[in-house]
């Protein structure tokens, strides 16, 4: 247990310090989130509209500037090598990479989109769900992105090619929690979207794990 307390303050701190850390995917949410009445207009109505979409679309492209690094840099310096020889399985050790991860970017961003939903003209009401779902949906984000950065160990461009990968597998997670927004939004049955995000998540915390370890195995051997 002390190894992987002490692998999940590693894989935190390292996350902080990587180039900015969360401070870089705050800073690009919120432009995102001062941008967007300037370009589609200050109607409340309108901003209110697609405040949960936007929400969503922002916090999966807020995730995405930080995953490149999230293996690539041990790859690079040999500390992947030296935790493929560790004790603890490297299915657990993707899995607290991409914890570590969440904790870094993912809960920084939970926090800020319901502050970001409602300046956009979201409902208060709306808050709660917004914060639940954002954790939520960043723990799918974590570990479905982390595929993709395991998947792209060693190759040239290997951020673009993460991205590439990441796209397609955080497209379920955006149409569920945003569909779920904007259902409770309108006053409609919102639970069958939060149940789907959830599985979702799920899915992707009991599987990711298994498919990053063997994409490393594989960029190692």
């Amino acid at each position: 247990m002390s190894r992987a307390w002490n692998l999940l303050k590693r894989e935190t701190a390292l996350a902080w310090g990587r180039g900015g850390g969360p401070l870089v995917s705050a800073g690009f949410y919120l432009g995102v989130a001062t941008l967007l009445p300037l370009a589609s207009g200050p109607e409340p109505a309108r901003l209110a509209a697609v405040a949960p979409g936007v929400a969503w679309v922002t916090l999966a492209l807020a995730t995405l500037l930080g995953l490149d690094r999230l293996f690539e840099r041990d790859y690079e310096d040999g500390a992947l090598d030296l935790l493929t020889l560790s004790p603890l399985p490297l299915e657990f050790v993707c899995a607290i990479k991409c914890f570590g991860q969440w904790l870094a970017t993912g809960l920084p961003l939970a926090l800020a989109a319901p502050v970001t939903a409602v300046a956009l003209g979201g409902s208060p009401a709306l808050a709660p769900l917004v914060l639940v779902s954002a954790l939520i949906g960043g723990l799918a984000f974590a570990f479905a992105g982390g595929i993709g950065a395991a998947l792209s160990l060693g190759a040239r461009r290997g951020g673009l090619l993460t991205a590439v990968i990441v796209l397609p597998l955080f497209t379920p997670p955006v149409i569920f929690g945003g569909g779920a927004l904007d259902a409770f939004a309108a006053g409609l049955p919102w639970h069958a979207g939060f149940i789907l995000l959830g599985a979702y998540a799920a899915a992707a915390i009991a599987l990711g794990p298994i498919a990053m370890a063997a994409a490393c195995r594989n960029a190692l051997s």
